[in-house]
C-alpha cells in the first residue's frame, strides 16, 4: 500500500518532559520518545535520569545554546537519511527561553513543506504558575530572563509600565537583586504592582509567594535558604 503525500513527511517532534516532578511527563511524550531514532536534548544526564524512570532506550546528542552551527548541519543530515528526532530539554516545554525555535526555523528553512513539526505539549513553569496564580490572565506578556547586566533597568521599566501581568524567570543568583531593582523603580515612577512568585514548582520545596515588593523581599531575607532552585515571577496587576 502506497503512503500518503502526508504519511511520508519527514516527522520532527517537538516533546515537553517535567519541570521537577518525574511523574509530570504525558502518555503521548513517552510513547513518542520510545519510537523515534534520535533525542535532542540539552543535557544528555539529565535526560537520561528521565528515561530510566520509563524505561526508554534511546541514543542522545545534545544540542543547546551553545551549539555550533555544524550540530544544525548533522541534525538535518539525519532527518535527510529518514531518521525520525525528538527535541527535548532538560525541564519543560523547548522553544520557550531555549534555542529550539531557532532549530526548528533551520530545518523549515531546509525542508519545508516535506517535514511535519508536531508539538507534544506538557509542562510549562509559565502555565503552572499561572494555573495558582488568582489574577486575570486573559493577557499576559513573557519577557523570557532579565540581561545579567546592560539592558537589566530597561527590562523592569518596561516589565512595571506593561498595562497587564508580566511573567519573566530569573536565577537564584539574580532574583533578590531584580525584585529590589523592581521596588526601586516602582516607588520612582509611582506605581504598584503585586508580585507572584513560584520556586521550584512541583519539587519537593515548591514555594509560591504573593505580595508587594517589600513583602516579598521581607519573606525570602527571612528564609534565605529559599533562594536555590528556578523561579517563575509575574509581576501583577
Amino acid at each position: 500500500m502506497r503512503m500518503t503525500e502526508e504519511e511520508s513527511k519527514k516527522r520532527f517532534y517537538i516533546v515537553a518532559t517535567p519541570i521537577g516532578n518525574l511523574s509530570d511527563i504525558t502518555f503521548r511524550a513517552i510513547e513518542t520518545l520510545k519510537k523515534v531514532d534520535l533525542i535532542l536534548c540539552e543535557d544528555t544526564r539529565v535526560t537520561k535520569k528521565l528515561l530510566d524512570r520509563y524505561n526508554i532506550q534511546k541514543p542522545l546528542s545534545s544540542y543547546h545554546q551553545q551549539s555550533q552551527p555544524h550540530k544544525i548541519r548533522k541534525i538535518i543530515e539525519y532527518l535527510k537519511n529518514g531518521k525520525t528526532l525528538a527535541l527535548v530539554t532538560d525541564a519543560g516545554t523547548p522553544g520557550i527561553s531555549d534555542p529550539g525555535n531557532k532549530l526548528v526555523a533551520e530545518i523549515l528553512e531546509e525542508f519545508g513543506d516535506e517535514i511535519k513539526i508536531i508539538p507534544i505539549p506538557g509542562a510549562s513553569a509559565i502555565t503552572a504558575l499561572a494555573s495558582v496564580a488568582g489574577i486575570n490572565l486573559s493577557k499576559f506578556t513573557f519577557l523570557g530572563f532579565p540581561p545579567n547586566k546592560k539592558g537589566r533597568e530597561t527590562f523592569f521599566r518596561e516589565a512595571i509600565n506593561i498595562c497587564y501581568p508580566v511573567f519573566y524567570y530569573d536565577s537564584p543568583h539574580r532574583f533578590f537583586k531584580n525584585v529590589k531593582l523592581c521596588k526601586e523603580l516602582m516607588r520612582k515612577e509611582g506605581i504598584e504592582r503585586k508580585i507572584i512568585v513560584g520556586r521550584e514548582l512541583t519539587k519537593m520545596f515548591e514555594e509560591i509567594v504573593r505580595g508587594d515588593p517589600d513583602e516579598i523581599i521581607e519573606y525570602f531575607e527571612a528564609n534565605e535558604r529559599s533562594i536555590r532552585g528556578e523561579f517563575v515571577v509575574i509581576i501583577a496587576m
